[in-house]
This record gives C-alpha cells, sequence and structure tokens, in this order.
C-alpha cells in the first residue's frame, strides 16, 4: 500500500521521536552477530531520515544511545562507538546534499573521544543546512536530563537570577536539551515494546504514541509513511472534548 500518497502534507507532524528498537533480535533471527543487526540498522536510518525529509517532517530525533546501553557488553559497546565514528564520517556527504543538520542531546562528554570529535565535526559542517534537523539522542537519559534542568533552575535561584515563582513548565522547557526544539507530536517504538525507556518523558507528555511489531532493521520510509497516516487519523484533544476542538 502507497501510504506516502495517503498523507496529508498540511498535517505532518513537525517532530518525530524514534526509539529504534530490536536491532540484537534481528540479528539473532538470521543468526548472525548483534553488531550486524546495528550496521544493518544504520541501513533504516537513512531510508527514514529521507522519507522524513520527503514530506517534509522539521526534526527527527533518533534514540541512538542511551545512559543504560552502557552497561551491554564491553565489546558490543566498542563496536557501537566505532560503528558511530564510522557512519557519522561517511554520513556527512548525503546530509548536506539533503540539506539535512544534524543535531544531538544527551551526555556527549560521557562518549569515547574520537565519537565526540566527529559528532562536533558533523554538526559544525552541517549547522547552515535548513531541511530537516536530525537529532541523535547518544548517552541519554531522560531522568538525568530532568535533575541537571532541576540543578540549573536551583543555581539560578540561588544566584537570585530567577525568583521561585518565574518557575512553569515554559521555563523547565527552556533548560532541557530539546530547549530549540518543538515537542514531538508523535513517538515510534519498533520491535514490539511497549515501553517508554526513559526517551523523552517530559516532551512527550502529549505526543501520540505508535509501536510497531518490526524490528528497526525492517523499518523503512513506507513505514515512517503508515505511522504518520495513522497519526492523521487521530484526534488531539490536549484535555478538551471533541465538540471544544470541532468549534
Amino acid at each position: 500500500m502507497d501510504f506516502k500518497t495517503q498523507i496529508n502534507t498540511a498535517d505532518v507532524p513537525n517532530h518525530i521521536a524514534i526509539i529504534m528498537d530490536g536491532n540484537g533480535r534481528w540479528a539473532k533471527s538470521h543468526s548472525k552477530p548483534r553488531i550486524f543487526g546495528h550496521k544493518k540498522g544504520v541501513l533504516s536510518v537513512r531510508s527514514v531520515v529521507e522519507g522524513a525529509g520527503e514530506v517534509g517532517v522539521k526534526y527527527l530525533t533518533l534514540y541512538a544511545f542511551s545512559t543504560e546501553n552502557w552497561n551491554r557488553p564491553k565489546v558490543e559497546v566498542a563496536a557501537l562507538m566505532q560503528l558511530l565514528v564510522v557512519t557519522i564520517s561517511k554520513e556527512v556527504a548525503s546530509l548536506n546534499k539533503n540539506n539535512v543538520r544534524l543535531l544531538t542531546i544527551g551526555d556527549l562528554k560521557s562518549l569515547p573521544g574520537n565519537c565526540e570529535r566527529e559528532l562536533e565535526k558533523a554538526k559544525e559542517k552541517t549547522k547552515n543546512n535548513t531541511g530537516l534537523n536530525l537529532v541523535l539522542a547518544l548517552s541519554y537519559s531522560s531522568k538525568s536530563e530532568i535533575v541537571r534542568t532541576v540543578k540549573s533552575i536551583a543555581t539560578k535561584v540561588s544566584e537570585k537570577k530567577i525568583d521561585v515563582s518565574d518557575i512553569d513548565s515554559d521555563l523547565i522547557s527552556d533548560y532541557l536539551d530539546t530547549a530549540a526544539m518543538p515537542n514531538p507530536e508523535l513517538l515510534v517504538r519498533t520491535s514490539g515494546e511497549y515501553r517508554l525507556s526513559n526517551f523523552l518523558l517530559w516532551q512527550i507528555a502529549y505526543s501520540e504514541l505508535y509501536f510497531t511489531n518490526k524490528f528497526w532493521p525492517d523499518f523503512t520510509k513506507e513505514d515512517l509513511f503508515e505511522a504518520i497516516v495513522d497519526y492523521q487519523k487521530r484526534e488531539r484533544r490536549f484535555g478538551l472534548t471533541s465538540e471544544q476542538i470541532k468549534n
């Protein structure tokens, strides 16, 4: 089915966030090492980035590596970091060709030095692009992000630069990693799991959730288009009634 032709281009989510899950299980189902699944998953990233750009998505945030992922076997983590370095280096030309700007959220200082350097170089080389903003969540934890935000605001209060009465949801949002971005309207998770895994917990308060049984390496831009079509069939009420929305 051609889902792209069903998309209402006037109602495409500005920001889509994706929990890319299932690389390891995909590899196991193909009798391959886990890193093989991660390598195959890179192809899905390319396809989805291309698809998001085609339909006018402004921000695409991909949960690439969580703080909890550091607890995986050291061999797998090392292979993932190397894959990240190689992939970022190779993809810069394609990002520029497609007018994609690379951004990151998370604790980049905890990444190996070569990873951090490649990411910073890629962000610098793509900073003037005006199309899709591709956001990689790396060494990211939403709870840690919120704790850092609280500490930053508390420091400002102690320095008398912020009054306690000034603290509201907008101020908190201004101190998050995603301060310059709109909140996601749509969150997609692959592989048949139904949990948020410490991802953008503040930002997805009103996001539509979409789950698919496909492992990430099998997820393509056509699957993204299907998720967008599903999103467009929903009524987003933000606490109001259907009648209030229609009026």
